[in-house]
């Protein structure tokens, strides 16, 4: 498959073709055929150094060293998360880069509490805003969602156009039980907050422990902070 900007914009039987071919892939062989068939200076790859996020990341340095990993600094991490994100640095000899919002944009959350009253604003500042600010330096963008972990998610492809972009989500298909089996079977860290119950980790003021994604946005219909939809 050529390698070229047009991937910039493909069609709906592109893509169709694409999942075809790599439907028959596992995680590490999709990321490395990514590689061969994509302009590797033009994949986006993002991490949240949350729950289980070793199972993604060793597999993105084996399989590419070199490639930069995105972290989103919302400003409102657990400490264990900053913790968790400088050993796996350290660990799998990562290169990250962080970004955040404009500086008066979060404190503007932060003085109003966006959070407790209107979260998908707070996500939409911290979160969607900065990533969505880099993402036309990019071609693809390389996901770690699961097919299990919301309904969201529940019907997602490999391949997919979102938001103009061409959408990569090569563990789609990894159930929770193959991707804690890797975990242990390499001896990877999960993060910290894990043996206290959480599942999934997000920020400090909307995560509680809780079973799947049942500790986010408590008391909310929100599932998603809105970099996937």
């Amino acid at each position: 498959m050529e390698k070229a900007s047009t991937f910039a914009g493909l069609s709906e039987a592109q893509i169709e073709t694409l999942n075809a071919a790599y439907a028959p892939l596992n995680f590490e062989q999709r990321l490395a055929r990514l590689y061969q068939d994509f302009d590797p200076g033009k994949v986006m790859v993002t991490s949240s150094f949350a729950a289980t996020s070793a199972y993604f990341l060793h597999i993105i340095s084996r399989v590419r060293p070199e490639q930069v990993v995105h972290f989103i600094d919302t400003g409102y991490h657990f400490p264990e998360t900053i913790t968790y994100r400088q050993y796996l640095i350290d660990l799998f000899q990562l290169k990250v880069e962080d970004i955040r919002a404009e500086d008066w944009k979060h404190q503007f959350t932060r003085d109003e509490q966006t959070y407790l009253k209107d979260p998908d604003f707070c996500c939409s500042v911290n979160k969607v805003e900065p990533l969505e600010a880099i993402k036309p330096n990019f071609h693809v963008w390389v996901s770690s969602l699961m097919h299990w972990q919301t309904d969201h998610r529940a019907d997602l492809p490999i391949f997919e156009i979102r938001r103009g972009m061409i959408k990569f989500n090569p563990m789609i298909d990894v159930t929770r039980e193959e991707r804690d089996e890797y975990i242990r079977e390499h001896h990877l860290p999960f993060h910290p907050l894990v043996n206290r119950g959480y599942s999934s980790i997000g920020c400090t003021h909307c995560t509680v422990p809780g079973e799947g994604r049942s500790g986010r946005w408590v008391g909310k219909p929100k599932t998603e902070c809105g970099l996937h939809l």
